[in-house]
């Protein structure tokens, strides 16, 4: 299961051990159809909004924890009608078979998107050692089977050592990756054959919690893995899965993924559809909110929870705006207000950059206005998306 630009296949999750409950999803327009209510909004987007509504769709992002079965551009759609307006994006996709963090952002927060996808995220799911399958998950056919009883807990372990730190994967056939113009899943579809060369990734944490002997649907004897894996953007969990059953012989496949965490974004800020539907229907106003009712991560909080945060003068705000390209410091990692760089990760790099310089950083006025975020270039603030 890759963590980002993953294949979004349409059919139910096949089987397998869920390691986590499957939340229940409520109703909620999909912003698809024209009404008498449908505008433009003054950007060319445009909103939609039942017929006598008059507030705009708010600016920020949405932490959904996603169900399963639906792909990400269903969860998409979704908001679009929870947030009456077709400016809606994620980023980094989640399969249908997959559950947890995805982060939507609304009207402007989209601009923040492409920067939060290249975050590292964090997953538990359940590794099923002794068949393999077509798409390397219980979505796809099983194409081989082989007893995997009395596998040695050090062969296991020896076998994720090797599948953790900066590695080359090589991704999963069935995936969007496009090969010559073609996404991989369209060519397996049309029974080409299909090489996707290997590439770089980091797993920083792999780690095996416990290991269940049981049986799969057709006798096989097979062993569950409950694991967690920490890891870099583009990094598919499906093909370690696939990877750590073919070092140890007997085949693997994912047979459930619960995403836990994008960047700062956690589970104990993502609400089910079902919950931010009932938050819509009540209009229960949060901030950020706007007249939707929609619980709203207000773009500042989340810019400031993800990105290294630089405070500017009001001069150097004004420059900014102009398209100057102002002097800025280099950021280590520990320069915030509050000496923690608006980052709760594990190791202490900053959010949506790791401390590096040259990464994101989210500027913000004397008024604490977030104004941009913008990248060092030869000492020099470079603007990569500015909102104001």
């Amino acid at each position: 299961m890759k963590h980002e630009h993953t294949s979004e296949r349409a059919a139910a999750p096949a089987g397998g051990d869920s390691t986590v409950p499957v939340p229940a999803v409520a109703g909620g327009g999909t912003g698809r159809r024209k009404s008498p209510g449908q505008r433009r909004g003054g950007n060319g987007s445009k909103r939609v909004e039942p017929s006598g509504a008059k507030d705009a769709a708010p600016d920020g992002l949405v932490i959904v924890d996603k169900p399963a079965g639906f792909t990400s551009h269903d969860v998409v759609a979704k908001m679009r009608g929870m947030a009456r307006t077709r400016r809606v994006g994620h980023a980094g996709t989640l399969d249908p078979m997959a559950t947890g963090v995805l982060v939507l952002g609304i009207e402007r927060a989209t601009k923040l998107l492409g920067h939060l996808a290249l975050t590292e995220k964090e997953y538990v799911g359940t590794i099923r050692l002794g068949q393999t399958t077509i798409t390397d998950d219980a979505e796809g056919e099983i194409t081989a089977s082989k007893a995997a009883h009395g596998i040695a807990r050090e062969d296991i372990d020896a076998g994720i050592a090797g599948l953790s730190g900066a590695i080359m994967q090589i991704p999963s056939k069935v995936s969007a990756i496009k090969i010559d113009g073609k996404r991989s899943y369209s060519r397996v579809r049309d029974g080409e054959e299909v090489e996707i060369p290997a590439r770089p990734v980091t797993v920083s944490s792999f780690v095996l919690h416990s290991a269940h002997e049981t049986e799969a649907e057709d006798g096989t004897p097979v062993t569950d893995l409950l694991v967690s894996v920490e890891c870099s953007s583009g990094t598919y969990i499906r093909a370690l899965a696939r990877d750590l059953g073919e070092g140890l012989g007997v085949g693997g496949h994912l047979t459930a993924l619960r995403r836990t965490r994008v960047g700062p974004y956690k589970l104990d800020r993502a609400r089910t559809l079902e919950q931010l539907q009932a938050a819509v229907d009540g209009g229960a106003g949060a901030e950020g909110a706007g007249g939707t009712g929609l619980p709203v991560m207000p773009i500042g909080d989340a810019a400031a929870a993800a990105f290294v945060r630089w405070d500017v003068t009001q001069a150097q705000a004004r420059l900014l705006a102009n398209g100057v390209r102002i002097a800025m410091p280099l950021f280590d990692g520990t320069d915030s207000a509050d000496g923690t760089n608006g980052t709760d990760s594990a190791d202490g790099a900053g959010g949506g950059t790791g401390g590096r310089v040259g990464g994101p950083v989210a500027v913000f006025g004397p008024d604490g206005t977030f104004l941009a975020l913008v990248e060092n270039q030869g000492g020099k603030a470079k603007s990569l998306a500015v909102f104001v």
